[in-house]
């Protein structure tokens, strides 16, 4: 497995979103979710479309899941952005409610696999000038980033991630080495 950066230019987040978007709305909520929950693909995968709306057709306001890595139960509400890819996303939804929220085109109710759903991070970030090398985990990890750099205390997103240290969850989403770049370019002697 490649080691892979957060996406750091929220730029080239909004970039992704306006590209992911015009190419498909499931797409786009995949990218929105993840950089908007911090979590695992394989998590994402799993959701169905009952799981993100009422009955009503709404998008539902939270969402709770077993991790499949760590079994641990977590729960977490759909911020605005979110709440916004899915209605999005449910404005030309045709299918059912028992349907895998991010089904597979090829006719049988099967989730993306996390390669496709690696191929659709790629493209989307090739396509608009991001040559760091992007995975699924780019979106859990620009999630923890971002939040980071807004101010949340890292022992909370070392809990989020469930990390043994906030060691590990600073090196995760690469603020360790940011910090070493920036000791390196500003020791100009």
């Amino acid at each position: 497995m490649e080691f892979v950066q957060p996406i750091r230019d929220k730029k080239k987040i909004e970039d992704m979103k306006k590209w992911l978007i015009a190419q498909s709305p499931r797409d786009h909520l995949l990218f929105v979710l993840g950089i908007n929950s911090g979590l695992r693909i394989s998590d994402i995968l799993k959701m169905k479309v009952e799981d993100v709306i009422t009955e009503k057709g709404k998008p539902q306001a939270a969402y709770e899941l077993r991790e499949q890595k760590t079994g641990k139960t977590k729960k977490f509400p759909f911020g605005k952005n979110v709440q916004k890819a899915l209605e999005s996303f449910l404005s030309d939804f045709q299918g059912n409610r028992e349907e895998y929220l991010f089904i597979s085109r090829k006719g049988e109710n099967t989730p993306i696999t996390r390669q496709h759903a690696w191929r659709i991070m790629n493209q989307a970030a090739r396509s608009v000038g991001i040559t760091d090398r992007i995975g699924t985990h780019t979106l859990r990890k620009t999630f923890g980033y971002h939040a980071y750099k807004a101010g949340t205390d890292i022992t909370l997103l070392q809990q989020i991630f469930n990390h043994s240290a906030p060691s590990i969850t600073l090196r995760y989403i690469g603020i360790q080495q940011d910090d070493i770049d920036q000791v390196i370019i500003n020791l100009n002697l």
